[in-house]
């Protein structure tokens, strides 16, 4: 079996360590050979440094890392496509790996170009990092030829200061961002290729003030299957490791193929195609199990503590327009971009009429590990007992005791402290119940709807059909007559099982559940 590529991301490495590796190539070509000057977003751990990896060894001439690396190998695409008789100098800036957290910014970007001008044996003058940037450009063109500019993760040093405690951090590095880029333009002549990533676009006064010339590549149709893992390729690619984790895990090949699309795939950038998580689907593979992977490299405490800031708590079904998704602003930032362009949000329908998109959670992953924070969030609570609530709510229901359904959810009421409540206290119950009964879902038959005239929420045990209904400021009989005024139990009518309306009153004053009903529907 092919080695699978844990925490590779250099290409040379991986070919020579004979890794796993869905072919990337064509559409690299067609990067490469349709334009000059790229930009390119996607969320941590999804493939950018790969693919700046690969386009760097294209560059620097290295043929044998395309032949094919065992007799049973195809050659990759690009092999017999690519003239690999000319190269060019590379400038690669892997923001990731610069120490500039403790050496700060401008000093691991002069080191940087200083060490790439000794690879290619030039001398720099300039003392900024800017101007030795600039310099490096003209020298390396004048000796070699022109050059290739390949920048992975180039918002790091923003992204990594945005706490509030931070911030001016991140305002500082912004400006050093935007004065290296400040020389790209007119140093066109001397440019081969450009091609920058990052998890988010900063517009405006941003970096890209100065980069506006760049093709974004984002959303464009050609290029939403270059990173990540398509369905097609976890098949071509990944056979041997899905059959092993099948005998392991003891499942049919179909229904573990079935649960690793819902834990990992569902990442769009158009709507319509999708790919897997290749982070989390290559460490469920080398560890064959489900649990979140991606999400628990990195934790959004910078996010979190903006969903505490705002106040904002319902994440699915988000409609947006394109221009939102495309940029924010330090100064500025709105959840919704910040969710998509982080990978917790991901586009569930594109409207090219009109430009609209339609955000969710991309698959169990991130929903169910983005729950847990909410859930510690909202009721002020530390994350290891974000699910406890959950778990009695579930040992309830199969006890079918709705009494003690509606005393967890009171106790989970109680404690929750005033001042997060906020003023948006209807927005906050719905947000809060929902998530909760949400969860539940993933542990029994449970389903829950917004607030669109639809059945509340639903939880389904051997014997009985819950179907609730929530007030607020109210009383329990007008969500009982709701339920049975638009004959929410007809639904269910075939099941053969006990069929109860639940209706729940929340009172903002009491902060608490002050009138429940039930009532046999059928």
């Amino acid at each position: 079996m092919k080695k699978l590529p844990i925490s590779i991301q250099d290409f040379a490495k991986l070919r020579s360590d004979n890794c796993v590796y869905a072919d990337k190539t064509e559409l690299i070509h067609k990067i490469l050979t349709d334009g000059r000057q790229y930009f390119l977003s996607r969320p941590r751990r999804f493939g950018k440094s790969m693919t700046i990896s690969t386009i760097k060894e294209i560059f620097e001439g290295n043929k044998k890392l395309f032949a094919r690396q065992n007799p049973e190998d195809n050659n990759l695409w690009i092999y017999d496509k690519w003239d690999w008789s000319k190269t060019n100098p590379v400038i690669h800036i892997p923001f990731a790996r610069l120490d500039y957290k403790i050496l700060g910014l401008e000093n691991v970007l002069i080191t940087l170009f200083k060490e790439t001008a000794k690879k290619y044996d030039v001398f720099l003058e300039a003392t900024s990092h800017a101007s030795a940037f600039d310099e490096l450009i003209k020298k390396l063109n004048e000796k070699h030829g022109r050059v290739v500019i390949l920048i992975d993760e180039y918002d790091k040093p923003i992204i990594d200061f945005l706490e509030n405690k931070s911030r001016t951090i991140a305002h500082d590095n912004r400006e050093k961002l935007r004065n290296l880029y400040a020389c790209i333009k007119d140093n066109d002549a001397n440019i081969e290729l450009f091609f920058m990533t990052g998890v988010s676009k900063f517009s405006q006064t941003g970096v890209f003030s100065h980069l506006n010339h760049l093709s974004d590549i984002t959303l464009h149709d050609d290029f939403v299957n270059l990173v990540g893992i398509t369905p097609n390729e976890l098949l071509e690619n990944f056979g041997e490791y899905i059959d092993a984790t099948a005998d392991k895990m003891n499942m049919s090949k179909d229904n573990l193929l079935a649960e690793i699309k819902v834990w990992y795939n569902g990442y769009s950038w158009d709507g319509e195609n999708t790919v897997y998580n290749p982070f989390s689907l290559i460490n469920f593979f080398s560890h064959k199990k489900f649990q979140d992977y991606w999400f628990q490299t990195g934790s959004p405490k910078f996010l979190i503590d903006l969903i505490k800031e705002k106040k904002s708590y319902n994440f699915n079904n988000i409609k947006v327009t394109a221009a939102m998704v495309h940029s924010y602003e330090i100064e500025n930032l709105d959840l919704r971009t910040l969710f998509f362009q982080t990978g917790y949000l991901t586009i569930k329908k594109m409207n090219r009429m009109n430009g609209f998109l339609t955000l969710d959670y991309p698959n169990r992953e991130v929903e169910q590990s983005m729950a847990n924070h909410l859930m510690a969030t909202m009721r002020g609570q530390d994350l290891t007992d974000s699910a406890t609530p959950v778990l009695l709510l579930e040992d309830a229901f199969l006890k079918n005791n709705v009494e003690l359904v509606v005393k967890v959810i009171k106790t989970m009421l109680r404690d929750i402290p005033a001042i997060l409540f906020g003023k948006q206290k209807e927005a906050f119950y719905h947000a809060l119940v929902h998530l909760h009964f949400k969860y539940l879902g993933w542990l029994m038959e449970s389903e829950v709807h917004t607030s669109d005239g639809r059945m509340d929420a639903v939880v389904k045990t051997d014997e009985y059909i819950y179907i609730f209904e929530f007030k607020i400021d109210t009383n329990a009989d007008e969500a009982i007559e709701q339920i049975i005024a638009k004959n929410y139990a007809d639904k269910f009518a075939l099941e053969n099982k006990k069929i109860v309306g639940v209706g729940i009153n929340f009172s903002t004053k009491k902060r608490t559940i002050d009138d429940w009903k039930k009532v046999l529907l059928n």
